[in-house]
């Protein structure tokens, strides 16, 4: 058995996301603080689970977010989010949480995903 490594499964998400055909930005971690940006996405990573046998690691898996951030109700975007982690990487998802900010008047989706 190939043990993906963590950095292989962390871009394997990268790479679902900024496979969308959109001219949303999708960053790492965080947005610039400069950007004023009424719709992006933010993935990252947080957790991981190792899997043992044979007196080493065989398996693990990544978790992690996946959040959009959008003015658009009923955006697109959601739908190819979910195809993208779903049918594109094969990744593990559920929609985790759905808010709206007064503040910034921008529609908050997260995604939990885990990638092994």
């Amino acid at each position: 058995m190939t043990f993906n490594t963590t950095t292989a499964k962390v871009k394997k998400i990268r790479d679902a996301l900024t496979a969308i055909e959109t001219d949303v930005p999708v960053y790492h971690y965080r947005k610039p603080t400069d950007a004023k940006l009424t719709r992006y996405i933010i993935w990252a990573e947080d957790s991981g689970n190792a899997f043992g046998a044979n007196n080493r690691h065989e398996e693990h898996a990544i978790s992690g977010t996946v959040d959009l951030y959008t003015q658009r109700e009923y955006d697109a975007l959601i739908d190819q989010i979910e195809a993208a982690l779903n049918d594109t990487a094969h990744i593990a998802w559920s929609l985790n949480a759905v808010d709206y900010d007064d503040e910034t008047n921008l529609i908050h989706y997260e995604w939990m995903f885990s990638v092994a």
